[in-house]
């Protein structure tokens, strides 16, 4: 979480809005926006849809952490602690600008802007997808 709002500071003070600048030529770039939706733009301006989402995210991830804590599932509760992290990233732009500033660009392909919690979120899911393959490996040895 500190990791991306210090990044989503640097970016809103040292880039205009819709400012581009290459940082890798070709593959990565920055470019400063106001994300209002979720990824493409979806369900854009829905502030009370997200707000709803990320405060159910938040008690549904917490109590799956509390009630885990003990099992000794490393994989999954990183996914965990990711997917939260990213969440409340994202969250707390919503809340005090109303909007998410997104930044990272990819200059090979069409993919929506993104920020560092989006990559948390995404690194969090796959970490609960190597636990789930993992613990169903251990079920098939039992």
């Amino acid at each position: 979480m500190g990791v991306d709002q210090l990044v989503k500071w640097w970016i809103t003070d040292n880039l205009a809005l819709g400012e581009t600048k290459s940082l890798i030529p070709g593959i990565l770039s920055l470019n400063h926006i106001r994300n209002t939706g979720a990824a493409w733009s979806m369900l854009e301006g829905k502030m009370w849809f997200f707000t709803i989402v990320t405060l159910i995210a938040v008690v549904v991830i917490l109590t799956l952490m509390i009630k885990n804590r003990e099992k000794g599932n490393r994989w999954f509760m990183i996914g965990l602690s990711l997917i939260l992290a990213g969440a409340i990233g994202n969250f707390i732009d919503r809340l005090r600008l109303g909007y998410v500033v997104d930044m990272f660009q990819t200059d090979f392909m069409n993919f929506p802007i993104f920020n560092v919690a989006d990559v948390t979120l995404v690194c969090g899911v796959i970490c609960i997808l190597i636990y789930i393959i993992l613990d169903e490996k251990d079920q098939r040895k039992k």
